[in-house]
């Protein structure tokens, strides 16, 4: 598992992990917060990571998490 955190287009911020869940898909979860208040969580999945670097596919993960609270 990979620790992530970072901050929504909304200002959220979020803090989750991910994992490799099979050949080429990540799935994650995170925790969302604004001024350390509670808001919810999610979980996804990202598919088709053909031979990506780690830091892209953290990229990848952090773009997927942020896209799906702040729409």
């Amino acid at each position: 598992m990979v620790d992530i955190s970072g901050r929504t287009a909304n200002g959220y911020t979020y803090d989750g992990i991910y994992q490799n869940a099979g050949p080429n898909r990540i799935t994650w979860t995170a925790t969302y917060r604004r001024n350390g208040v509670f808001f919810g969580m999610r979980h996804g999945r990202v598919d088709g990571l053909h031979d990506l670097p780690p830091k892209e596919i953290d990229e990848v993960v952090r773009d997927d998490i942020s896209q799906t609270w702040a729409g």
